[in-house]
């Protein structure tokens, strides 16, 4: 996280006595990545957080695998899966290898536990849906279109807006990433500031915006996912004492609408839409904007083969200038071994068109992804025939 932030009472100096104004001991806790090299932040607690009672494993953690491993073209309508449960309980694997996990979730109600992902951090894209990601670090608003993302060992837990209590409304699309999930490289300089011809800047980026402090005794239940188990983990007081902190490892949120997309006379290629990227994959945004201006343009991707990479697709709108018969939600892969372009009749169309109103969320992978069984009753079989016939209708 490129910004330093600061929220609450802090002391002039770290490590430091600091007391409540009953003069009891605040509780420092440092949390960070890569030991103590990486970025970090220091929070002050009411308690010691260490204080648990009792731990219970739930269950095993065990992503059951499309038995069919046949190398094709795939196409999920993750629009049809059922909504129902909260964020952590009910969210349905997809796509999977050893650097991330991709998820999509429908909750109707908040987590009324807390959570902790202690194996990676977690990037939630909220293609519909509000409310308040509420954390150790205080209270962040979200919206549609905002990509949440939340570093690992943070405990959290999201809160619906008391609208979307008990519908269908919220769908959010989750990345579990084994390695940390950052701004691109080549957007920053040698001091983490984004640079000027980066898509997006640190204006765009939004960090906690209250820190609501819970002094509250009692059992207090979260579940810690790590070495591949989900454990119930009981605390003798509220996890959200925390008075004040400050550094540089927190959740943060940024808007996919305040993507400024890059364009070119001629057809620019995916790397331009990089937004993150994480140990084995990038993620990218696909927003409005400005077709090629070259007189003899060809605005639809060409044909392209991927080489050492699966490329996945998460469709924010029903319509994507390559695609035909995708709708909202809509989830494509398209693995490294076989070659992909635009569907029949899309890459003639696009000639002379002068915009595009697409919106999506790219995923490319490192290392080949596998289907989750859980995600096969909303699979479109025939996706794969999708390019040889232009009257094929999906």
């Amino acid at each position: 996280m490129p910004i330093y932030h600061r929220l609450g009472r802090v002391p002039d100096k770290r490590h430091t006595v600091f007391r409540s104004e009953r003069g009891e001991l605040y509780y420092e806790q440092l949390m960070g990545n890569k030991g103590f090299v990486g970025i970090s932040s220091l929070l002050y607690h009411l308690r010691r957080p260490t204080t648990v009672t009792s731990t219970k494993l739930l269950r095993m953690v065990d992503i059951e695998v499309d038995p069919d491993p046949t190398l094709r073209m795939r196409h999920f309508r993750l629009g049809q899966l059922p909504a129902g449960g909260t964020l952590v309980e009910e969210r349905t694997p997809v796509l999977f290898n050893e650097d991330v996990v991709i998820s999509l979730a429908r909750p109707t109600v908040s987590d009324e536990r807390f959570y902790r992902n202690g194996e990676g951090d977690e990037l939630l894209y909220v293609a519909k849906g509000s409310g308040t990601l509420q954390s150790i670090f205080g209270d962040l608003r979200y919206g549609d279109g905002d990509y949440l993302v939340i570093p690992r060992g943070i405990t959290y837990r999201l809160m619906l807006d008391e609208s979307a209590q008990g519908t269908a409304e919220h769908t959010l699309l989750v990345v579990e990433a084994r390695g940390a999930i950052e701004t691109p490289r080549r957007y920053r300089n040698e001091f983490g500031q984004l640079l000027e011809h980066s898509p997006f800047c640190e204006r765009d980026i939004r960090r906690p915006e209250s820190l609501p402090v819970h002094d509250a005794r009692g059992e207090h239940t979260l579940v810690v996912k790590a070495q591949q188990m989900l454990t119930e983990v009981t605390l003798d007081h509220h996890p959200f004492d925390v008075v004040g902190w400050d550094g540089y490892y927190y959740p943060w949120a940024f808007s996919i609408h305040n993507f400024e997309p890059i364009t070119g006379r001629v057809h620019q290629p995916p790397p331009v839409h990089q937004t993150f990227q994480c140990d084995g994959a990038v993620i990218c945004s696909f927003v409005p904007r400005l077709y090629d201006y070259h007189p003899e343009a060809i605005p639809a991707p060409y044909n392209h083969a991927n080489v050492m990479s699966d490329e996945v697709l998460f469709y924010a709108k029903d319509k994507f200038m390559s695609r035909k018969g995708i709708e909202w939600a809509s989830m494509t892969l398209h693995p490294d071994g076989l070659t992909h372009g635009p569907h029949p009749g899309t890459a003639e169309a696009s000639i002379g068109k002068q915009a595009t109103d697409e919106l999506a969320v790219m995923i490319d992978t490192f290392r080949p992804l596998r289907a989750a069984k859980a995600a096969l009753e909303v699979e479109d079989r025939t996706y794969g025939k999708s390019w040889l016939d232009p009257g094929v209708t999906l």
